[in-house]
């Protein structure tokens, strides 16, 4: 028998695609009858799922979700976007989005937007075309044009990894500012009186480092020097920044990182100068990745719970897709200042 049905090759010399007909042909049954087994098994017996199974095994056909969604309006697709996916900070949530989706039948669409608005904004015109029951963004900063998309859209949509009274639609996350400012009281309580701040160039990075100057000030301090380098932040770029930061006078005796990477490459370059952490200068990450805890000295940070984020976001998602009501509609997950030996 050949590999492939001859109905099957006829109909694809139009479009290229197998089709349900000819999944129902090669299986011996109506259109209709596919199309049940397909999207509503339970109306048919076993016998005829079992035909139209294998009919789709030989043929390679892939039922087009879209249109059997047409009638409820829903695709069971959910679309995230984040910054990168090449930091490992957002990882965790990307993963639990991704799971507890799952587990409810639908499936995850992950793009990256990058670090600059016009790429989010281009993202933002492909996903709403294609209709996913509910979108997945990573901060509040949007660009007017992404806001009124968005709106216009009437597509679910869930902010996360930021915090504002006045979400887009839901939100689940934390306040950057809130960060900024405890990190400051943190180091001031810890008897440092000589901050720094080395900085990712991002907005929500921004907000921590403005917070963190300020809130200094407040407690008496001179304003905490700032080294701003691009975004995504790297190892290379934290010890870029420590460089710089020990060959300045006066030398400073903490430093704050907007990432672990970066807050590594601190360490890194401290070591490689003969310079004591936390002796003469401690350090302060953040975001607790894995690593954190096992590095020589073990790693002072913030930490996040990316995993509830992503779980929040899910549920307020599948609520709304599935015609629930949602409230509260905006979620402080917080954060914690992990102390260990680089403080």
């Amino acid at each position: 028998m050949a590999s492939e049905p001859t109905q099957a090759r006829r109909s694809r010399r139009g479009s290229g695609a197998v089709t349900l007909h000819d999944v129902a042909k090669l299986a011996g049954v109506a259109p209709i009858t596919a199309s049940r087994a397909v999207n509503t098994p339970e109306q048919v017996s076993e016998e005829v799922r079992k035909k139209v199974r294998e009919a789709i095994a030989r043929t390679g056909y892939v039922p087009n979700i879209l249109a059997g969604g047409l009638a409820s309006s829903r695709s069971r697709l959910v679309a995230a976007v984040v910054p990168t996916i090449s930091g490992p900070v957002f990882l965790e949530t990307v993963q639990a989005l991704t799971d507890s989706l799952a587990e409810r039948g639908y499936q995850l669409m992950l793009g990256q937007s990058g670090y600059v608005g016009n790429r989010e904004d281009a993202l933002l015109g492909a996903i709403i075309g294609r209709r996913p029951d509910g979108i997945v963004l990573t901060g509040i900063m949007h660009s007017a044009e992404g806001r009124r998309r968005l709106l216009a859209s009437g597509i679910p949509v869930v902010e996360t990894w930021d915090l504002t009274p006045t979400p887009l639609d839901m939100l689940v996350g934390f306040s950057h500012a809130e960060v900024g400012r405890a990190v400051a009281e943190f180091l001031h309580a810890k008897g440092r009186r000589r901050l720094a701040i080395v900085n990712g160039d991002d907005e929500r990075a921004r907000r921590r480092q403005e917070a963190f100057q300020a809130r200094a000030l407040a407690l008496g301090l001179e304003e905490p020097r700032a080294i701003v380098v691009p975004a995504p932040t790297t190892l290379a770029s934290g010890r870029a920044a420590m460089a710089e930061l020990m060959r300045a006078p006066p030398r400073v005796d903490a430093v704050f990182c907007s990432s672990d990477l970066l807050a590594l490459g601190v360490l890194t370059q401290a070591q490689a100068d003969g310079i004591a952490v936390p002796g003469e200068v401690a350090v302060v990450g953040f975001g607790d990745l894995a690593f954190a805890a096992d590095l020589h000295p073990a790693l002072t940070t913030v930490h996040i719970n990316g995993a509830a984020i992503g779980r929040q976001a899910a549920q307020f998602i599948v609520d709304r897709a599935e015609g629930r009501t949602v409230d509260p509609r905006v979620v402080d997950i917080g954060f914690s200042i992990v102390d260990r030996q680089t403080t």
